[in-house]
């Protein structure tokens, strides 16, 4: 379709540019730059735009493309039709986390959803078969019930999980890496009616708090389809997770023989959670005593282990949009502008996102 005809949507507008980071007016500065014919924009005119008050097309589609560095067919989705912005979204954050940088991971949420579907869809790949499934707590049905029953229904075996991407992507789900550009946030899920889950991972986390924000998601997923209290729900996808990362038989046969703080690394190596993870599950199922508990936790706050514990767990990586990006550009020999085309991105963003970082690279930074 020609620019010419091309129309913004009022709510992608939004999502855009809460996806860069940036208020109205600075995007009607950036307009204003981009502008070779002096075209002064206001910040009352993105206002009146956001709001579906005035049509945004020709120029000043161009403009604002240019200002937030995506394409102009991208700002002339609707998010609803697009599959985005429908289902709830769950996250693992800590309570100083901004709204705006909320928001700002959550569009990006939505927008790698619309490029994810874009790419899919190019590729024409046989659908991976979907194992996912919902389970409601009751008073007889706990969050350690919903892990154990999603364990048994996905075939795991005992002990400890090797690769949770792996599992998570063999259920079909999505996973993506990326620097949230926050230590404040962990991860943020989705899983819309009829869609994949897809899940957003902070690769500024450590390889076991990864692990554990991944199964913290997945019981989001799977026991909350409607939004609930914060701190309730975050509590039951935290019991959820240490069940499934550490079921409960096998982490008291794991302190059968005691423990210390030489065990606990042990235990970190084989588990891929961390010490005080561990330790906490430990405690939890009476594995340990609570003077235990807590002269461990005081040994290792002394030595620094609450911010820093020795033995990293390496970082586990989607395996799945490697794939599919490797499929459009090698096995079909698509151009990369026209695989960043499919994505609705610019094809340098499509470049570091999904060619040199294969979905694991940072936000795309705002350009002027």
């Amino acid at each position: 379709m020609a620019i010419a005809e091309l129309r913004a949507h009022p709510g992608m507008l939004v999502l855009a540019r809460e996806s860069r980071g940036l208020t109205q007016a600075e995007v009607a500065t950036a307009m204003t730059k981009a502008s070779l014919s002096g075209t002064t924009v206001s910040q009352g005119y993105v206002s009146r735009a956001e709001a579906g008050r005035l049509v945004v097309t020709g120029e000043r589609l161009e403009l604002y493309a240019a200002a937030l560095g995506y394409p102009p067919e991208l700002l002339c989705l609707d998010p609803q039709v697009s599959g985005i912005g429908v289902g709830l979204v769950h996250h693992r954050k800590k309570a100083s986390l901004s709204a705006s940088a909320l928001r700002r991971v959550h569009a990006h949420l939505a927008l790698s959803r619309i490029q994810l579907n874009g790419l899919a869809s190019a590729a024409a790949l046989p659908q991976v078969p979907q194992h996912f499934f919902r389970v409601s707590l009751d008073d007889l049905t706990t969050p350690k019930d919903a892990a154990r029953r999603v364990r048994r229904e996905w075939c795991m075996t005992p002990g400890p999980v090797p690769d949770i991407v792996a599992v998570l992507e063999h259920a079909g789900a999505l996973v993506i890496t990326r620097d949230l550009d926050s230590d404040l946030l962990d991860a943020v899920s989705q899983w819309a009616e009829g869609g994949q889950p897809l899940l957003l991972v902070n690769t500024r986390a450590p390889g076991d708090r990864r692990r554990f924000s991944l199964a913290h998601e997945l019981g989001h997923l799977v026991m909350h389809d409607e939004p609930g209290t914060g701190s309730t729900q975050e509590k039951q996808a935290d019991a959820f997770a240490a069940e499934f990362l550490m079921p409960a038989s096998d982490i008291w046969q794991a302190f059968s023989d005691g423990v210390d703080l030489a065990r606990l690394t042990e235990l970190k190596r084989l588990w891929g959670v961390s010490m005080s993870a561990l330790l906490r599950r430990a405690q939890t199922l009476n594995a340990v005593s609570e003077w235990q508990y807590r002269t461990l936790m005081i040994e290792m706050s002394a030595l620094g282990y609450r911010t820093a514990e020795p033995v990293d767990v390496p970082p586990e990586q989607p395996r799945r949009l490697a794939a599919l990006v490797h499929t459009l550009l090698t096995d079909r020999q698509m151009t990369l502008e026209d695989a960043a085309a499919c994505a609705h991105l610019l094809p340098e963003d499509f470049q570091r996102l999904y060619v040199e970082g294969a979905g694991s690279s940072s936000f795309p930074a705002f350009r002027r």
